[in-house]
């Protein structure tokens, strides 16, 4: 099926989206948007998105959030590369950015400008704060995390954590997505758009509100995660035979039962100090050592077997890179075949949600820098002969 087949289907057919986005936040707002349909334009300098050349535990960010996205290539602070991004943001139906505060303002680009130049425009903005004493700072996700109390949760007492993903980056950018979606259903009625605001700390408040409400209903300070008090009698990794390990967990009394059953441990099932969930939490200090013992010498396989036939929640320790081979992600087509920058061939995770039973596609991978320019370019009006003077004047890629 073609692309524009692909995206006539699409809840967001017919949406424009100009973005001047760039790492993670913002991206993923535009990702969420391009992927149920929106045409996202990402208007990027001439020498590109610096997040193009990131090394390390950075080398994916492009690839990944900026699919089914168009690329602009053009020197926005010469007037004749500003002339033409207002052209598109006259026409458009939403603008994302996600640089410092004041700085879309300088380039002409402010929310007070674009929406006088297109009242039905909706313009979201992703920042490290929502407005009020810290929206000055610089904010990354390790920033907000530490400051946050979600590193604090995540390590060790006095051994602070981040989370193992850019967890506030890419909720940030969907919560910014949500908000557009608001804006756009109640633009049905207002016939205008309005202002959206997405930031990190406030999205990393919301991660760790339920540690704040045990607080508030307990009056006790949340343990970090790796010393809490544990709601379940067995929620616990086991290292078994092989030195392999398997995470295994038992929440229901019901489970218990079912759990005691298939191992064999009636003697455990029968012992009254262990009859509800409650009482096997408070057993965990000598409980979890007899079950490390018992499972022990058993393979992660042989468990995983036991645990799936009974309907038993469980899980093998994975790496990132193995779940390319993941048996339910091939079977249900939630990774898509695309090419990375460099033309080699990879698969690319899509948004874990269907609409009437379908995966929302990828359309096309990344952009190359610049790739839309002519066509865009072409669109607005402009003859091969201006856009030819316009590269020659350093104004378009």
């Amino acid at each position: 099926m073609s692309e524009a087949k692909h995206t006539q289907d699409l809840p967001l057919a017919g949406i424009r989206v100009i973005e001047f986005t760039h790492m993670v936040m913002g991206p993923t707002c535009g990702m969420v948007l391009a992927d149920l349909g929106a045409e996202v334009i990402k208007v990027e300098p001439l020498t590109g998105d610096n997040t193009r050349q990131l090394l390390g535990s950075g080398a994916g960010f492009y690839p990944l959030f900026n699919r089914n996205k168009k690329s602009l290539a053009l020197d926005i602070k010469q007037p004749r590369g500003l002339e033409i991004v207002l052209k598109l943001l006259a026409g458009a139906d939403v603008f994302s950015e996600n640089f410092k505060s004041g700085t879309m303002e300088r380039l002409g680009l402010g929310y007070a400008a674009l929406s006088a130049l297109n009242p039905r425009l909706i313009y979201v903005s992703h920042k490290g704060f929502l407005p009020g004493p810290y929206e000055h700072r610089t904010a990354l996700d390790e920033v907000v995390q530490m400051m946050g109390g979600l590193a604090y949760m995540t390590g060790r007492p006095g051994d602070p954590l981040r989370a193992g993903s850019s967890v506030n980056d890419i909720m940030g950018g969907m919560f910014g997505a949500i908000g557009v979606l608001a804006a756009l259903q109640q633009r049905h009625a207002s016939g205008r758009g309005q202002q959206v605001q997405s930031a990190l700390f406030e999205n990393n408040v919301l991660l760790v509100a339920q540690h704040m409400m045990q607080y508030a209903i307990t009056g006790k300070p949340a343990a970090p995660m790796p010393e809490r008090i544990s709601a379940w009698g067995i929620y616990d990794v086991f290292t078994v035979a092989g030195g392999e390990q398997i995470f295994l967990a038992v929440v229901s009394d019901t489970q218990w039962a079912l759990f005691c059953q298939a191992f064999g441990f009636e003697d455990l099932a029968a012992d009254a100090a262990l009859a509800s969930n409650n009482l096997r939490v408070q057993a965990r200090p000598h409980l979890i050592p007899t079950l490390r013992t018992r499972l022990a010498a058993r393979t992660a396989a042989e468990i995983a077997t036991v645990f799936e036939a009974q309907g038993l929640p469980f899980a093998p320790i994975t790496r990132p890179e193995q779940l390319f081979d993941d048996p339910h992600l091939q079977a249900t087509g939630g990774l898509a075949p695309s090419t990375l920058p460099d033309g080699r061939e990879t698969r690319l995770p899509l948004l874990p949600l269907s609409l009437d039973g379908q995966r929302l596609p990828l359309r096309r991978p990344a952009p190359q820098l610049g790739a839309d320019n002519a066509a865009l370019l072409a669109a607005l009006g402009y003859g091969e002969q201006e856009v030819a003077a316009l590269r020659a004047e350093g104004v378009v890629l």
